[in-house]
């Protein structure tokens, strides 16, 4: 198989070999496998690439100034040498349209561009049903396939750091939907995935995370399906780690396993979950996401609780200290996370276990919730976060009400 000739000729087919291009843009992923031997005139090459330019012109108004095209010697990036594959053809789609643009004469390309955004709808309409036949021989894998093609790279030991991270990344954006999520299991994915949990690079440890995390939320069966390969205690590790990323990914993906899951939470407490997430609010130094993820978290496994009311309450909610680290988290100066340590002490104060004076005498959780009663009132003034602020208030008022009432009670 050769490299297309340099010449001019309008005839000359440009050959591409089998391979698999990731075409990445904005959160989608998509993967053409193409046969192995496709041919394209180079004149249906230009025309599809001048077709797509002329599209975007129309849809945005752009009646002026018309298309400016670079010749291989305006600039380097298009040169042949550089973008074609080493065994013949081109590595992609994009290398090849470049390739025929720098081989072609600028003018009449100019002259051909300014003929597309002339096309009536009738002849715009005829030329997208031209690329539709041209798209149509172009093989588009199922997501079962892709699966599991990134899982073939993440057990091969030879794929490289980059192609192990843009699989992970794949199946990061493939099991969004919940019936992916079911199959990577069956397809061997979650073993593979579990896998990198113990990578050498923090980012591919970060990136598997992610993907337990996105796999298991709100999804039962994934969750216990994940619980059974006992990665629950290597996850909570890894949240501890150095590296922020690692830390925060290894976090979403506990909250997401242990969610509505009592199995899942159990495991979580017998593991010292709960002085976990007491270590995090208390240290101040820590990234504050990884804060807001941690009393958040704290917040769903005490809502879960009283929505299980038969179950026995877990001690470590009445802890002193993991009380206090939540309620001084009301005098931070991120308003989203005084919100959600409000969000968490709402539901701790209506747990059987704690105890009011424990709120009021070591957390001095009146003095907190006058205070901030001051910093809400300030920043009422700013028009722009206004209505989220009133939105905080009210909260802030209906957690005194609760404390109040729990005051009296005890």
């Amino acid at each position: 198989m050769t490299c297309p000739s340099e010449g001019k000729n309008r005839d000359t087919k440009l050959q591409i070999p089998e391979s698999r291009y990731l075409l990445g843009k904005k959160r989608e992923v998509v993967v053409v496998v193409l046969p192995r031997v496709f041919w394209m005139d180079r004149t249906l090459c230009l025309s599809l690439l001048l077709f797509t330019a002329a599209i975007g012109s129309a849809e945005n108004n752009l009646t002026s100034g018309g298309l400016s095209w670079s010749t291989a010697t305006e600039d380097p990036d298009l040169s042949p040498p550089r973008d074609s594959d080493p065994d013949g053809g081109f590595s992609s789609l994009d290398s090849m349209l470049q390739w025929a643009i720098s081989h072609s004469d600028p003018e009449k390309l100019k002259e051909s561009a300014e003929a597309q955004q002339r096309l009536s709808s009738s002849e715009l309409q005829k030329r997208q049903l031209e690329i539709k036949e041209i798209m149509e021989k172009i093989k588009m894998p199922s997501d079962a396939e892709l699966m599991k093609i990134a899982i073939s790279d993440l057990n091969n030991v030879s794929t490289s750091l980059e192609d192990r991270h843009r699989a992970l990344q794949e199946l990061l954006e493939l099991v969004e939907p919940r019936d992916n999520a079911n199959d990577l299991n069956k397809l061997g994915g979650l073993s593979a995935v579990t896998q990198e949990l113990n990578h050498s690079d923090p980012g591919i440890r970060a990136v598997a995370a992610w993907v337990l995390g996105k796999a298991s939320q709100n999804n039962p069966i994934v969750q216990q399906q994940i619980l059974e390969l006992g990665v629950l205690s290597r996850l909570m590790n890894m949240v501890k780690s150095n590296s922020i990323e690692e830390a925060n990914k290894a976090l979403y993906a506990v909250s997401a396993l242990i969610r509505n899951n009592l199995a899942s939470q159990d495991l979580f407490y017998a593991e010292a979950g709960g002085w976990m997430l007491q270590d995090i609010l208390s240290n101040a130094s820590l990234d504050i996401r990884l804060r807001k993820k941690a009393v958040l978290l704290l917040a769903d496994l005490a809502e879960y609780q009283l929505e299980n009311v038969e179950r026995d309450e877990p001690s470590f909610f009445n802890d002193q200290d993991l009380l206090k680290s939540v309620v001084d988290l009301t005098a931070s100066t991120d308003l989203d996370l005084q919100e959600k340590a409000l969000v968490a002490i709402k539901s701790l104060l209506q747990l059987r276990i704690t105890e009011a004076r424990v709120f009021r005498d070591f957390c001095a959780l009146g003095d907190a919730l006058n205070r901030m009663k001051q910093l809400l009132h300030d920043l009422m003034v700013d028009e722009n976060q206004r209505d989220y602020v009133m939105d905080v208030e009210s909260l802030r008022v209906e957690v005194v009400h609760i404390f109040h009432r729990k005051l009296v009670k005890q």
